[in-house]
């Protein structure tokens, strides 16, 4: 089981303008993943770096160092590892699965 996390919020980051929102992201991740990668099993969880209650301490580290601008959302983490941040692209993600699944 690969551990999907997005981490985001509803306001649009400032650096991706235009981009879709962290939602849509969630959102568009699922299918995407699941219609490329049908042999893998994946569990999805979103994060709302805004009201983050209840995350781990590796969590909570990505979401810090969002607010210091070290990272962007959305976020996307795979088993704790990071994919992908700022504005996202089908191809980043792949290839992380790619690669290590």
């Amino acid at each position: 089981m690969i551990n999907v996390k997005v981490f985001g919020a509803d306001i649009v980051c400032a650096s991706c303008v235009n981009a879709p929102t962290s939602k849509d992201i969630f959102d568009w991740i699922k299918p995407n993943l699941e219609r490329k990668y049908p042999n893998l099993q994946f569990n999805y969880s979103y994060i709302d770096i805004m009201n983050a209650e209840d995350v781990s301490d590796i969590d909570q580290s990505y979401i810090e160092k969002i607010n210091d601008d070290e990272l962007f959302y959305p976020l996307i983490t795979m088993d704790d590892n990071i994919v992908a941040d700022g504005y996202i692209q089908l191809p980043q993600v792949t290839k992380y699965v790619d690669s290590h699944y």
